[in-house]
């Protein structure tokens, strides 16, 4: 935060009906005025933005930044500039680390790095059960009001019993259950898709049900205790039917998914370890149900799984290589490119998608109005370039969209009215 007013000049902001052309004032972190036209004084900074999108900063609820435990994939401080050049001004940090934050010492040590090293706002998650075992549930009271909710992610929980008592404390406390669905004796040593490019290219596959059965049960479990349930990276085409019934019915279930699952199918794989995640990119009948399920509601908002690991440890093939890529410096072009520009949603719907929905949700709060915090993107749409990893803020490297030519970079991000990112290719 600033004492120095920032004034930013003649952005569009896009709206139901049609976009307008603001003035924004920020003020001590806040923001104190949106206007058609603010005049600066002479001691404030003022940002040409004339031709540049504003958002309220976008929000990535299911990222790994890797510390404490595994500095050598992923750094706080890395992950933070890496959202920050994205848009992203609010990530929540998923819980597969050592220590597992999974009671009240463990997690002051990840507050610790977070307060001392990042850049953008880091919320955590806590463990639904110690050790992410699945054995025995962690100390929900003591440890919600620090967390933005509670996940084993890496690791569905196995045990309905356990997930029944979960859930049964979210409903008492008030607090989400984000859910990694997968049985695990579905898996069957499978690694990508059980389609047509495993059995072409003699790959072991892991089937839909392994997802969707576990979706299945949650959802039931949800409707019993009324807990606010989140199902994290659905991908089959069964996840949003069995979703879009669920809420049919009223019950507190959301979910996202992923700008991979939304792009490419399992034709699309190649024998790198950058088409490796979990779970898999599916069918082009999975794609399409995903993309029906973002345009009518179903799916409440996109996350990336922003999931780094060493080069080597990707470079070993979809066979050997570890599960996950990086996307928090792709999310927004590739889904601009992809979403927006063919007209399957229009702006403002990927805008709720990537920033309005999760801040609802997760009850993160913020939004571009005044008085609320300035966390605020600044997206350039007409800037076209091809994406190339070796440049990203991220240590993670490895994107099925290496090299895919898009439209739209972010020019600016800002934090509590503080400027964390800016883009210094840009001439305006």
């Amino acid at each position: 935060m600033t004492d120095q007013r920032i004034i930013i000049k003649s952005c569009t902001i896009p709206g139901d009906d049609a976009s307008k052309i603001k003035d924004i004032a920020v003020e001590r972190g806040i923001i104190s005025d949106i206007a058609d036209s603010i005049e600066p004084d002479s001691g404030d900074m003022v940002i040409n933005a004339r031709g540049l999108v504003a958002s309220s900063g976008l929000v990535d609820v299911h990222v790994h930044l890797r510390e404490p435990g595994y500095g050598y994939k992923e750094r706080i401080a890395t992950g933070t500039a890496a959202a920050a050049r994205g848009g992203y001004t609010t990530v929540c940090a998923m819980p597969n680390l050592d220590p597992v934050p999974d009671c009240r010492e463990n997690l002051q040590r990840e507050l610790e790095i977070i307060a001392e090293d990042a850049q953008v706002k880091v919320i955590p998650y806590a463990a639904i059960t110690r050790g992410r075992r699945g054995l025995e549930p962690v100390d929900f009271a003591l440890l919600k009001d620090s967390v933005a909710a509670f996940s084993d992610d890496g690791s569905g929980v196995q045990s309905e019993d356990m997930m029944r008592q979960a859930m049964r404390a979210a409903a008492d406390n008030d607090f989400i259950i984000a859910a990694h669905c997968e049985v695990d004796e579905l898996l069957h040593g499978g690694y990508i898709h059980d389609g047509g490019y495993a059995a072409s290219h003699g790959h072991r596959g892991i089937c839909s049900e392994s997802e969707w059965r576990q979706v299945e049960r949650d959802i039931a479990l949800a409707e019993q205790t009324g807990c606010r349930y989140h199902v994290c990276h659905i991908s089959t085409m069964q996840s949003v039917e069995l979703i879009r019934r669920a809420k049919s019915r009223g019950v507190r279930v959301t979910c996202e998914t992923a700008p991979h699952y939304l792009v490419f199918t399992d034709e699309d794989l190649q024998e790198h370890g950058r088409w490796k995640m979990n779970p898999p990119i599916r069918s082009a009948a999975d794609r399409e149900a995903l993309l029906r399920g973002i345009a009518d509601g179903t799916i409440d908002m996109i996350a990336t799984d922003h999931a780094p690991h060493s080069a080597e440890e990707k470079s070993r093939g979809l066979e050997h290589s570890a599960m996950g890529v990086v996307g928090l410096e792709t999310a927004f072009p590739v889904l601009y490119t992809h979403l927006v520009c063919t007209g399957i949603i229009t702006l403002g719907r990927l805008l709720e998608l990537m920033s309005a929905n999760p801040r609802r949700v997760f009850r993160l709060g913020g939004a571009l109005a005044k008085g609320e915090a300035a966390d605020i993107a600044l997206f350039d749409l007409e800037a076209e370039y091809r994406i190339d990893p070796s440049g990203f803020a991220s240590m993670g490297r490895s994107t099925p969209f290496d090299g895919m030519a898009v439209k739209g970079r972010t020019f600016m991000t800002m934090v509590d009215g503080r400027v964390v990112y800016m883009d210094k290719t840009n001439t305006r």
